[in-house]
Order: structure tokens, then sequence, then C-alpha cells
């Protein structure tokens, strides 16, 4: 079917199968405006960090790479693409948002997105507190736990799924222990901007997180809401945990250096400079061509001098 208009749902029809209860054009319209939303946010971080020495861009580096996942996931909801029909827990005939649908589609890109960009996410907070790395390890790890027990309850056709949904939950909730007693001590100690930064993005993000279990309960948990409700509901908090906790990051570290943080990045350009003074060994100081023919007996040698970049 061809027309004016997205006809990414209609062109997308034939590619496997399909729920009975999935998005209209409006939510696909919304999945390709935040998947804009995504790429112009992901340009602008790496063009900002382009405004800073190389072993102080990580944190440039992270979240642009958050939002550049995020938009290649969001480019495929707003496709219909990357779901699998999912048979519902709570038919709810009564309820006109969801109506009798038997089927319901399960975006499994969105955990796709969310098991490579949430770690992401915690890294960029818990190296701007100075975590230890085995706190910084057992906390990716929790969250990849959180994010995995998810997409099974979501694909889980029974009321097990809620199990699942605990242990999610809970994980979420160890988090949220590491970020506010033990990253928020670390922080206190580095104090300054690291403090106001962690402490600004710390609480944006833990607030949004706690929204997510909320939505998914919902959505492919209860099947409450319309698919296109759960593409805004979900939009929403993605816009606010990605682009927004971005900008909010990397303007406070605008005057931070990754040293300050007890970060040790090396820059080999600096490395070679500080092995080799005069320059590396087999050239001259004044250039490649200098002394063809070799030094007069007894003449003064050159001397290099460090030049400090």
């Amino acid at each position: 079917m061809s027309g004016p208009g997205n006809q990414a749902i209609n062109i997308n029809s034939v590619v496997a199968r399909h729920a009975n209860l999935e998005i209209t054009n409006h939510g696909s319209d919304w999945y390709y405006a935040i998947c804009s939303l995504m790429g112009a946010s992901t340009i602008v971080f790496m063009a900002l960090s382009f405004r800073r020495p190389q072993e102080d861009r990580i944190f440039h580096y992270i979240t642009a790479g958050i939002t550049a996942v995020a938009c290649i996931a969001y480019y495929a909801m707003g496709s219909n693409l990357g779901q699998v029909p999912i048979q519902v827990e709570w038919v709810r005939p009564t309820r006109s948002w969801v109506r009798s649908a038997g089927t319901r589609e399960v975006f499994y890109a969105r955990y796709i997105d969310w098991v490579i960009t949430t770690p992401l996410l915690l890294l960029d907070l818990l190296l701007t507190a100075g975590v230890p790395t085995p706190t910084i390890l057992v906390t990716l790890l929790a969250d990849e736990i959180m994010i995995v027990t998810g997409l099974l309850g979501a694909l889980t056709q029974t009321r097990f799924k809620w199990g699942f949904w605990s242990f999610g939950t809970t994980a979420l909730f160890f988090i949220a222990y590491e970020l506010v007693f033990d990253a928020r001590r670390h922080a206190q100690a580095l104090g300054g901007d690291a403090k106001k930064t962690f402490m600004l993005c710390g609480i944006l993000l833990l607030f949004i997180w706690f929204l997510y279990p909320i939505c998914w309960g919902l959505s492919e948990g209860g099947n409450v809401i319309h698919p296109d409700g759960e593409a805004v509901f979900y939009g929403v908090l993605d816009v606010m945990s990605k682009p927004v906790f971005g900008l909010l990051l990397i303007w406070g570290h605008r005057n931070l250096r990754s040293s300050q943080l007890g970060l040790r990045i090396r820059n080999r350009s600096h490395m070679a400079s500080e092995k080799y003074p005069g320059g590396a060994p087999g050239v001259q100081p004044e250039g490649p061509g200098a002394n063809v023919g070799g030094t007069t007996t007894g003449a003064e040698q050159p001397t290099a001098r460090q030049t400090n970049v």
C-alpha cells in the first residue's frame, strides 16, 4: 500500500508475525520523532567532545554512544520492526484502549537498547563519583540482571512474568542503594563540580528509573494501556534519561579533568614526548634532512629542546 505520510507500518506488515494489538501510525510517528532527537543529541555530544583534550573526552563518547544506540532502536520501533507478538495475560475486553486483543506486540529492540545503554548511563555516574572498579562492576551486573529479567517477563504469557518483574525491581533497588550511599560518599570526598554533577544527574536518573517498572506494569505486564500510550510513556522516560541526562552531565564536566576523578587515561602522543624528550631515535632535532653528510670533529653538536604542547 502506498500513499502520503508515514507508510512504515503498512510496508513492514509483511515482515514476521504481528500482534492483534500494535502501534498505529501515531505511535510510529512518535518513535521516529524520538529517533531524530536521539540522533541530533549524538551529533551535539560528539561536536562538544572536540572542544576538550582527547584524554578528557570519555564522558562525551560514552554519552554519545548512549544516544546513538537509542537512535537505532527507535528507528526499528518506528518501523514496527524488532517486535514479537505475545499472548496477553489479561485480555480486558471492557477497556477501549486495548479492546479484546489476544496478543500484544513486545519490542525486544527496546531491551537490546537498554542492555547496552543503561550500563553506560551508570558508568557515566560512577566514574564521575570516582567509585572503585569492583563497585562499578557489581553495579553494572545488577543493571544487566534488571534489563534481562524485564525482557524475560515481557516475553512470558502467564502470571509468572511478575516473578521476573520482582527480580528486576530488586536489582533496581540494589542499584539505587549503591548510588545513594556508596557512590554519593565517594562524590562527597571529591567535592566541587564532581559532587554537584553526580548529585544532579544521580537524582534525575533514579527518579526516572523508578518510573520504568510502573510503565512496564501498565504495558507489557498488565496490558492496561495501548501500545501508542506505551510509546509515549517510554519515550518521555528515555528522553529524560538520555539526552537531558547527557546534557546535564556534559555541562557539569565542562571544568573537570579526568585526572581529577582518579581516571588515568593515556595519551600516547604525550607518552612518546616524555619517553623521547629529544624526539624519536634516529631522527635529528632539526628535521630529517639535517646533517646528512655527517658532523665535523670538534663541531658543536645541536641540542634538542623539549616542547610542551
